[in-house]
């Protein structure tokens, strides 16, 4: 019987825990819910019992809240003070304290309990806990002063820097900010990085204009102050590079580079990047300051390979080159082969010399016989072989000598059958079967480089084995292909004209023919090559609105809006254009860079 009493018991107190248990759990509900629904009076009925009853510490932050919302200043007054007593290490209470004589109006209560708050830190933790309490209404200058008295405590062990940035920052006052920055610069670069980090959300080539001059000002001044300390200049590099500011980037690297007997080391780095950029000028004005140091230093040839690459890149991409341009080109080529040397160094310079003779300058056998020479080169590994016949083999094509063309495409598939550069071989013997109209032939191979492991050559693939697929899928006469193909034949050989004239032919024979939109976009590229912007605009316009729902659509619409972005330099016609394909073509190859583009135009930080 004893035992039956003791049981139905023990049931009893657990029945009361759960029943007090769900009470609170309740009670917890509505005070949370009063208090986010601003219903303060309501919410403190149920946080003043919680506060009371369950847990003084879980319950104090919102009981206080609460109270201060319902200005029961006393009450609050009562229940600090009683933290404070209970947690003697916790001075962040006396911010606490301050607030509540701040609603009290009590200003001179409100700053002796602050200043109590900062003359009771003893330890870094009390330092962040203390700041926090200030930054969470806004006492910047207590925050402040907080860090600052934990910087005094920590003996500089641990300066607070980038805490003390966060409330300059805050606070809007950028100058202090940046010098919290270079003053722990001064004393530990090992910082760098974190220090380009902070201030890449505050400054750079996003930033306002005044913002980034404040930063270049203040960063001037210790260079000039400091010249031996060189981390400074560093982040002035790094600035001008975020502001795309490349002429000052270089002055900068040049200097440093000087200072620290460098030998052109960094001035190289920054001279592909600026290439990268397309700032040819001053990609050329730091390769030229390489040069100018003599065969002796190490980066000599290096540069001077790379120099003339960038003049190619400078003539080549504009489309509106003149023949003085690409001879003058040609003749500093020739300067540079004649002082290195025919050799295994400097293969680019023949490569691409051949490449301007043949496909610009109408020398073909000048190139052809300067490529067999390369390629004849002692030492030179297969793999540069291979390439030098592939460049080769495009200017044999481009001769008309199709068959001797893909002959060496097929030495350098069989030699390389598994590498990337055998898959490229591959395609470009299989655009050949194209170009003469061997279309069966020619899907067969590229159905097999569809699954390439170069993304490039797959791509390239499956557009060429779709073009042929769309053109005979509704029709067995293979003609309108075969004469489309041979205009894209004669614009590969830089016979543009004839090439426009032959696409021409198939609208005039073959009307509504599903090569239509094919036809309008390889006119657009043969525009682009000439620098015709407006023109080619016009051909993706012309795709957008008669064939918006075919494969070239995406494509169109990206070129359209990178046409108006970099070239016609209307901005909102180009942020335009990319919402709209991300938004009407989701799945395109081009959203990833499209959504790139968009944010970088509506202003957004891109890390």
């Amino acid at each position: 019987m004893k035992y039956i009493k003791h049981i139905a018991f023990l049931f009893a107190v657990v029945f009361l825990q759960i029943h007090i248990f769900a009470q609170q759990s309740t009670d917890e509900q509505l005070a949370q819910q009063f208090f986010q629904n601003k219903e303060f009076d309501k919410a403190l009925d149920y946080y003043e019992k919680l506060y009371n009853k369950k847990s003084p510490q879980q319950f104090y932050t919102p009981y206080l809240n609460c109270l201060i919302e319902t200005k029961d200043c006393k009450k609050a007054e009562k229940i600090v003070k009683k933290q404070i007593k209970q947690n003697p290490d916790s001075p962040q209470l006396y911010v606490d304290l301050g607030n509540v004589y701040t609603v009290g109006e009590e200003p001179d209560k409100a700053r002796t309990a602050w200043d109590q708050a900062i003359k009771s830190i003893k330890i870094d933790d009390q330092a962040f806990a203390v700041a926090n309490a200030f930054m969470a209404t806004h006492q910047y200058n207590y925050a402040i002063a907080t860090y600052l008295k934990g910087r005094k405590i920590s003996q500089n062990n641990y300066p607070f820097s980038f805490e003390l940035a966060d409330v300059f920052k805050e606070k809007g006052d950028n100058i202090s900010m940046i010098n919290e920055y270079l003053d722990l610069l001064e004393t530990q670069d090992s910082y760098i990085q974190t220090v380009q980090n902070a201030l890449q959300t505050s400054f750079g080539n996003d930033a306002a204009t005044k913002q980034n001059e404040l930063l270049k000002t203040e960063l001037l001044k210790r260079i000039s102050k400091s010249p031996d300390n060189t981390i400074f200049s560093e982040l002035l590099i790094w600035m001008e590079i975020q502001q795309k500011d490349w002429d000052g980037a270089f002055v900068q690297a040049k200097a440093l580079d000087k200072r620290k007997k460098e030998e052109g080391n960094r001035v190289m780095g920054l001279a592909q990047l600026f290439a990268q950029n397309e700032a040819y000028d001053v990609a050329i004005k730091a390769y030229q300051y390489v040069i100018s140091k003599g065969p002796e230093v190490y980066y000599y040839t290096k540069a001077r390979i790379e120099l003339l690459y960038v003049y190619y890149q400078k003539v080549v991409t504009k489309g509106n080159y003149t023949a003085t341009d690409l001879t003058e080109l040609e003749k500093n080529y020739n300067t540079t082969i004649k002082e290195l040397g025919k050799s295994a160094s400097t293969v680019p310079l023949l490569e691409n010399l051949a490449h301007l003779q043949a496909f610009y300058l109408n020398k073909p056998k000048d190139a052809i016989s300067l490529l067999e020479e390369t390629i004849a080169i002692p030492q030179l590994s297969p793999q540069v072989q291979a390439d030098c016949k592939l460049e080769l083999a495009d200017i044999l094509l481009m001769t008309g000598d199709i068959w001797e063309a893909s002959l060496r495409y097929s030495q350098v598939e069989k030699a390389f059958k598994y590498d990337e550069i055998g898959q490229e071989a591959k395609f470009r013997n299989a655009r050949i079967s194209y170009y003469t109209g061997d279309f069966k032939w020619a899907q067969a191979q590229l159905d097999v480089l569809k699954g390439a492991t170069a993304k490039l050559i797959s791509n390239d693939a499956m557009d060429l084995s779709l073009l042929i697929s769309d053109a005979l899928a509704d029709d067995t006469n293979e003609a309108p292909l075969a004469i489309y193909a041979r205009a894209d034949l004669l614009a590969f050989q830089n016979k543009d004209s004839l090439a426009k004239i032959t696409l021409d032919t198939i609208n005039t024979l073959f009307q509504n023919h599903a090569l239509a939109d094919e036809i309008l976009y390889k006119k657009a590229q043969i525009d682009l090559k000439h620098a015709n912007y407006a023109e080619a605009a016009t051909y993706y316009e012309a795709i957008l609105k008669n064939y918006g729902e075919d494969v070239l659509a995406d494509d169109a619409l990206f070129k359209l809006a990178d046409l108006n972005e970099n070239q016609f330099k209307n901005i909102d016609k180009a942020k335009e254009l990319y919402q709209q394909l991300l938004e009407k073509y989701p799945g395109s190859l081009y959203v990833v860079e499209a959504r790139k583009r968009f944010r970088k135009l509506r202003g957004d930080t891109i890390n």
